[in-house]
């Protein structure tokens, strides 16, 4: 089952406010409060007060989009896991590193596995699932190497967070998607061109990469969240625009 949602570094030039009356606006379901902007780590009290504000409005927090690294430069996780239970965000979305997998030593890699494992573990004694970005220079930036991660934490509360890769093909990213299926939590929807970032397109225009995608996600069990990311030109009357070709898409799912 899907639900829609934001994650508010869409938008990180608007207040909390303005970004929860744009995801409402757009008739999506929840927002991902980001940690680099609306809500930084610590501030448990901002938390719950972003949390009632975003419920008063009929939205949901599904998540927290944390930047936490996962290795050893990255610092204390407990404020952000108070972070997310003050908020009610059953997921914590989480940077396999700083490094890409090819660049990464072992040594490296094993950092970043162990601080996984301990993260996984202190979350899930809270009921907090974390879930790695499928994101380039990180160690996630391959099937392989994602999946690798998986086996080498070895904890069922880590999940993979996914999202098409720059510059591949449709079939390569429903390959990754089947294997993400066991593991999978929520989804980043976007629809970018040759040059990735930069190059934001209508969502409309991906429609038919975007309806292969989420009939194969929804044969995974249990309810995810497809939160935009990113809009052309950061604007909320493109978000509009993205969720109305979304909404239409989805009519496709059900």
């Amino acid at each position: 089952m899907f639900k829609t949602g934001l994650t508010s570094i869409t938008f990180r030039k608007l207040s909390v406010s303005d970004v929860i009356g744009t995801a409402k606006e757009a008739s999506l379901d929840g927002i991902e409060w980001g940690s680099d902007v609306h809500l930084p780590p610590g501030d448990t009290g901002l938390a719950e007060a972003i949390r009632r504000e975003t419920e008063a409005a009929g939205l949901s927090c599904p998540s927290y989009g944390s930047y936490f690294r996962c290795d050893g430069e990255s610092g204390d996780f407990l404020p952000y896991l108070e972070t997310a239970v003050a908020l009610g965000a059953s997921v914590i979305r989480v940077w396999a590193g700083r490094n890409g997998s090819a660049e990464a030593t072992s040594e490296y890699r094993r950092e970043v596995v162990e601080t996984l494992r301990n993260i996984v573990e202190i979350a899930a004694g809270k009921g907090v699932l974390i879930g790695l970005e499928y994101h380039g220079g990180t160690l996630t930036d391959t099937q392989s190497s994602a999946h690798q991660l998986l086996s080498e934490v070895g904890l069922p509360d880590l999940k993979l967070y996914w999202q098409p890769r720059n510059n591949s093909t449709v079939e390569d990213n429903l390959n990754e998607l089947e294997a993400a299926l066991p593991y999978l939590s929520h989804l980043h929807a976007f629809h970018w061109g040759p040059g990735g970032f930069k190059d934001r397109l209508p969502f409309a225009d991906g429609k038919d990469d975007w309806l292969h995608y989420l009939r194969l996600a929804a044969q995974a069990p249990g309810e995810r969240y497809i939160h935009f990311e990113f809009t052309r030109g950061d604007s909320p009357k493109s978000l509009l625009e993205d969720a109305v070709a979304l909404h239409d898409l989805m009519e496709n799912i059900r």
